[in-house]
């Protein structure tokens, strides 16, 4: 492994800092599809060459797919076959009670089709609610057709520490975990990192930014009042309610900034490059508005912190009160705060 790559299964290569689609699937703009697939393009020329997406993205797959044979009418398809493609497979809740093989199999061949390719790199598998406990069953036909040739390599999205537990003690050949990972948010280092180091597991993190509250934008700046502009503040509002509160997060956004300083980069780089150093954490999941942005965000590769820079973003860490509980925890609950806000039948319509 170099600063800037990761082995995530034996002869499976990764970049340390990876592309989000969120930001592509609407509700952050119009998307100028032309301009989206040269971005994308263009992210993978500054070395950020792994690609995250979602069954439930509308549209995202589409544009990947679209910008991997761009790639590989241009270049070559030995240029092409750099670009690391990783998808989600997010079962809707009203669905889980009666999935079947086919309609796993299903959503899977339909993110073959939208990223015009024959086998996907890693599925990510997430699942809304324990109360249903077919999840084991899920990932054993996900491992069918990852033994078929039609996935690479498995992974979860979101899954607390004993649900992995048990599909790990189930055989399913697990090599990540996608999952929420900031100076905000330290929950998988309560228990999961241990499960996950025991395992080969490793941690590929969104929110390192919070929703772009991890910025410079944010700093001295008063308490944002509701609504906010998308639900992803909201998001990650609660969040740093959670943490300490918006003073608290003040605290950290001058520490952040003090690092950053050191280093010749912003708050948004320190964040994420501060998740990078975490163990068990093979990638931080970063989106980006433009060109621009996304080559800022190679950046991020690029910073080694040292003692002194932990140390400042600790002592504020320190005074934090949460978010507490594991993995998840506070999403899955339907009624309350964080899970309120989610969006829980993005597939509706599948058959």
């Amino acid at each position: 492994m170099t600063a800037k790559t990761f082995e995530l299964s034996p002869g499976y290569t990764i970049s340390r800092v990876i592309r989000g689609g969120w930001q592509l699937a609407g509700g952050h703009g119009t998307i100028d599809r032309n301009q989206a697939v040269t971005d994308l393009i263009a992210t993978f020329d500054a070395g950020i060459w792994t690609y995250d997406c979602a069954d439930i993205y509308t549209g995202v797959e589409e544009l990947i797919g679209a910008a991997r044979l761009r790639l590989a009418s241009e270049r070559g398809l030995d240029v092409a076959v750099k670009m690391k493609v990783h998808t989600k497979l997010v079962p809707d809740l009203e669905r889980l009670a009666s999935i079947s093989r086919d309609y796993i199999r299903g959503i899977v061949e339909q993110s073959l089709r939208r990223l015009k390719t024959e086998r996907l790199d890693l599925v990510q598998f997430h699942w809304w609610d324990y109360d249903q406990p077919r999840y084991v069953e899920a990932m054993g036909w996900l491992d069918e057709l990852r033994r078929e040739g039609k996935v690479r390599n498995l992974g979860t999205t979101n899954f607390d520490t004993p649900r992995l537990a048990e599909i790990l003690a189930a055989g399913i050949p697990l090599v990540s975990q996608q999952l929420q990972y900031s100076v905000l948010d330290q929950r998988p280092a309560h228990n999961l990192a241990a499960l996950a180091a025991k395992n080969g597991v490793s941690f590929l993190c969104y929110g390192s930014v919070a929703g772009g509250f991890l910025s410079d934008k944010w700093l001295g700046v008063a308490e944002p009042t509701t609504p906010l502009e998308n639900r992803s503040l909201v998001k990650y509002k609660l969040i740093i309610d959670d943490f300490g509160g918006w003073d608290l997060f003040q605290q950290l956004l001058q520490a952040l900034k003090a690092v950053g300083d050191r280093h010749g980069v912003d708050i948004a780089t320190i964040a994420s490059a501060w998740v990078l150093e975490q163990p068990r954490v093979a990638a931080v999941i970063v989106g980006a508005r433009n060109q621009s942005h996304a080559l800022a965000n190679a950046d991020i590769m690029d910073v080694a912190l040292d003692a002194d820079d932990h140390a400042k973003i600790a002592a504020v860490i320190a005074q934090s009160q949460g978010p507490q509980g594991d993995v998840y925890t506070l999403e899955r609950d339907r009624h309350g705060r964080h899970g309120s806000i989610m969006h829980y039948n993005l597939n509706a319509g599948r058959t």
